[in-house]
Formats: C-alpha cells, sequence, structure tokens
C-alpha cells in the first residue's frame, strides 16, 4: 500500500582538502569533492538504516582496563542527488544530498514489478 505522503531526507558530507593523496593542489580538490560526497552518502545510509554501535569494556581489579566503540552502517542508497558542492573555508569541501522517498518508492516499482491478480479459476 501506497503511503500519503514521502519525506524528503537531506545530508551534508565534509572533507578536508589538505588530508588527501594528490599530486597538485587541483588534485586534492577534487578528491576532497569526491570524499566529502561519499560522507553524504554514508549520513544517508544512517538516516535510512540506521547505525550498528557495538561497545565492549573489560575489567581489572574493577577498575576500566579497556573501553572501545565501534559504529558502523551499511546500506545501498538509490535515486539521491546532488544538490550543492562547495568549498567551506580554506581547507574543507562540502557536498549537500537529496533523498526524496517518492522517488525511490518509483524506482523500487520499476525494479521490483510488482504484480497483480488478474483472475483467480477455482477448479
Amino acid at each position: 500500500m501506497e503511503p500519503e505522503s514521502y519525506p524528503v531526507l537531506n545530508a551534508v558530507g565534509y572533507a578536508p582538502i589538505a588530508s588527501q593523496q594528490g599530486s597538485s593542489d587541483s588534485v586534492k580538490t577534487i578528491m576532497a569533492m569526491k570524499a566529502s560526497k561519499l560522507d553524504a552518502y554514508r549520513e544517508l545510509a544512517e538516516q535510512v538504516y540506521g547505525q550498528r554501535i557495538e561497545g565492549q569494556q573489560s575489567l581489572s581489579a574493577m577498575v576500566v582496563k579497556d573501553e572501545s566503540l565501534k559504529a558502523s552502517v551499511e546500506g545501498v542508497i538509490r535515486g539521491a542527488r546532488v544538490i550543492k558542492t562547495y568549498p567551506v573555508g580554506e581547507d574543507t569541501y562540502a557536498t549537500e544530498l537529496e533523498l526524496d522517498m517518492q522517488r525511490v518508492y518509483d524506482l523500487y516499482l520499476t525494479t521490483a514489478k510488482p504484480r497483480r491478480v488478474k483472475d483467480v479459476k477455482y477448479y
């Protein structure tokens, strides 16, 4: 059954330019643009699928000896579109993405090809 309304999700990804690998400033800027886009997709995946959190803690003589926390996200994002890619300050690039869930639903219908029963015969 189709919902009455569809949300539009927005995400922003950031990447530092100076930390990128490249032979020139132009290459580093392009790599930061790509990295910021991937970061924005990760943000969208978190909104759609949630985030998995794993924690671990060990004690020795009732004193915390070691503590770790790990976060991960996994999923497929289809139908997102880039709204804007732009520099932020001197050393950061940002990318804004939008995911219209109406478009996601339409893409699902074209790939899943749901079938409807036309006729039922009883014998």
